[in-house]
């Protein structure tokens, strides 16, 4: 049986949470700048590219400091951001403030 290095995985799981925040706020400001061009293609091409390499590269550092079990948690972690941050787009706008957009 491969044994898990408990706290390796939560500290990858911080560190994934943290990456999947980053890496979704980052996306909402590419949206959010690409929306007020008249060409959004470069921005939303640069905007994916920085985060996607960014990403990447945190990954393949958490994994050359943890190994195996910090890789998991890490993976774990942006997993968690990622159905935290659509749960909280998905909710629906209250009429009241759907009228003021």
């Amino acid at each position: 049986m491969i044994g898990l290095d408990w706290a390796l995985t939560g500290l990858g799981a911080f560190l994934g949470v943290l990456a999947g925040a980053a890496f979704f706020a980052g996306l909402a400001w590419g949206m959010r700048i690409a929306l007020r061009r008249a060409r959004p293609a470069p921005v939303l091409l640069l905007s994916a590219g920085l985060r996607i390499a960014t990403l990447l590269a945190v990954g393949y550092w958490v994994a050359g400091q943890g190994g195996t079990s910090m890789l998991l948690g890490f993976a774990g972690g942006f997993l968690v951001a990622r159905v935290c941050i659509l749960v909280l787009a998905r909710r629906p706008v209250p009429e009241e403030a759907a009228r003021w957009n």
